[in-house]
């Protein structure tokens, strides 16, 4: 809005100062930049991580399984789930020790968290693995990818606008300064008695 407000500057006004027309472009620049350069810099950054974590999603599906784990014993309450991608992440989950078989047929057995609620012994739950058979975070999807990169992108914009909306605050600033220390050096050259009558004279 200050920048707004600093075009009215440009209207024509006999007591209008140079720096008021060096605010007035400052302020047009700054517009220009904050209407076009913050949204492009947000389509940028945007489509960069698009495409990139759609690579990450596509590498993910690709070497991450989903197999079937078998419960061995219950191992008690665990905490919520921190993975802020799942869809259960407010759901409480149990840790159990399971038996699973990897992607590579070999037999596995370890600590982990199941969505079962009151799991017993020889329950089946899905588990996703890596190509070795470690347990692994379920892959992330097309969506989420996605609404990470929008995410990015508006960020991106809002940076940019702020950072150009810093710029012009910091060079008005110094402009007002630089007017200021003027204004003190032309009250010096006035000396102390520049309201007497006969000054001058």
């Amino acid at each position: 809005m200050r920048a707004l407000r600093g075009l009215w500057r440009w209207r024509r006004n006999p007591l209008r100062r140079a720096t008021d027309l060096a605010e007035a472009w400052v302020a047009l620049v700054a517009l220009v930049l904050i209407a076009v350069a913050a949204p492009v810099t947000g389509c940028v950054v945007g489509a960069v991580a698009q495409d990139s974590l759609q690579r990450a999603v596509r590498e993910q599906q690709h070497t991450r399984h989903l197999v079937t784990a078998t419960v061995v014993r219950d191992l008690g309450d665990a905490p919520l789930e921190t993975d802020p991608d799942t869809t259960a992440a407010r759901e409480a989950r149990r840790r159990v020790l399971a038996d699973w078989t990897a992607p590579d047929g070999t037999r596995r057995r370890g600590r982990t968290l199941t969505d079962l609620k009151s799991p017993n012994t020889g329950d089946h739950f899905a588990l996703w693995t890596d190509p070795d058979g470690r347990i692994a975070p379920r892959p992330l999807d097309t969506a989420t990818a996605t609404t990470h990169a929008v995410l990015a992108g508006i960020g991106a914009a809002l940076l940019a606008a702020g950072l150009v909306e810093g710029v012009r605050r910091l060079t008005v600033w110094r402009m007002v300064r630089r007017r200021y220390a003027r204004w003190d050096q032309a009250w010096d050259r006035a000396g102390p008695d520049w309201g007497k009558a006969g000054t001058g004279s």
